[in-house]
């Protein structure tokens, strides 16, 4: 994805307490949550991981939404998609450019082989894939709306629930394999990502604090190894939820706290979230 886009991708959580420990949704019942980021920053991680100011007195602002679904299949399998739509602006000394409209959509099926064999504990394994929606533009003036190439990932979920405390804490590890971009001839490096979060309620209130992040390996073009294309993010999401009709509203911070070739600075966030049983 584009390296405004990156700090913005959402952990793809559920977003509330209701899907906390990673168990699969029964058949017919799932949850959607509409979420939405905001950065403005003028900051930057270098190549060796400073932070430094953009260059050409650069600003980049960015207003992200995903909208996340899952969907409970047969029993021991769901599914999610996700669809996002991006709002971008880069300006410096030459001007300013901007780009609108809809980004990568992702889909993942998810299973839970331990519940096959009779036990509750909350474990799964999603696998998945990126399909690049967005307008990919091979110039220098235009920001693209992602990357251009397809992503294929598998990662392990599991999570615990302290009931009948309100606590919980849930997670995943994944890797994902990234294929070459066939207009601009980039070929970007493959990455390990990580998901953990903790939370709790009190009353109608809840807290989570997430932290989320990637290490990625060296992208190459036309074979040579490129340096700017290994991208490596770890964010903090401390977040508040309030219950709002059939579901929760939540809002939050997202803290850039090291990385790599890649926007620095804070995010912010709103979220909300609520179960259905379309079926």
């Amino acid at each position: 994805m584009s390296g405004l886009l990156a700090v913005a991708v959402t952990a793809l959580g559920g977003g509330a307490d209701d899907a906390v420990a990673q168990w699969v949704e029964e058949p017919g019942k799932g949850w959607i949550a509409l979420a939405a980021y905001h950065q403005d920053t003028r900051e930057r991680f270098g190549i060796d991981g400073d932070t430094r100011v953009f260059f050409a007195e650069g600003h980049a602002v960015t207003t992200s939404s995903f909208l996340t679904a899952a969907l409970g299949l047969v029993p021991g399998f769901d599914m999610w998609s996700q669809f996002s739509f991006h709002r971008l602006r880069y300006d410096d000394v030459a001007g300013t450019r901007s780009s609108t409209g809809f980004g990568d959509a992702r889909f993942w099926l998810r299973a839970a082989p331990l519940k096959w064999l009779g036990s509750a504990v909350p474990f799964a394994v999603r696998a998945g894939f990126k399909v690049p929606i967005g307008d990919f533009d091979v110039d220098a003036e235009v920001i693209p709306l992602g990357d251009g190439q397809r992503d294929w990932e598998v990662m392990a979920e599991a999570g615990h629930s302290f009931w009948p405390r309100t606590l919980y804490l849930s997670g995943w590890v994944g890797y994902r394999w990234r294929e070459e971009n066939p207009e601009s001839g980039k070929d970007f490096g493959n990455e390990v990502f990580y998901f953990a979060q903790a939370g709790g309620r009190f009353g109608r209130w809840g807290w989570k604090v997430a932290v989320d992040g990637w290490d990625g390996a060296s992208g190459v073009t036309e074979g040579v190894p490129v340096p700017s294309f290994q991208r490596d993010l770890v964010q903090l999401q401390p977040s508040l939820l309030y219950d709002v009709g059939p579901g929760q509203m939540e809002a939050g911070v997202r803290f850039a706290l090291k990385g790599r070739n890649l926007p620095a600075g804070t995010a912010f966030m709103i979220q909300y979230f609520t179960r259905w049983e379309p079926f």
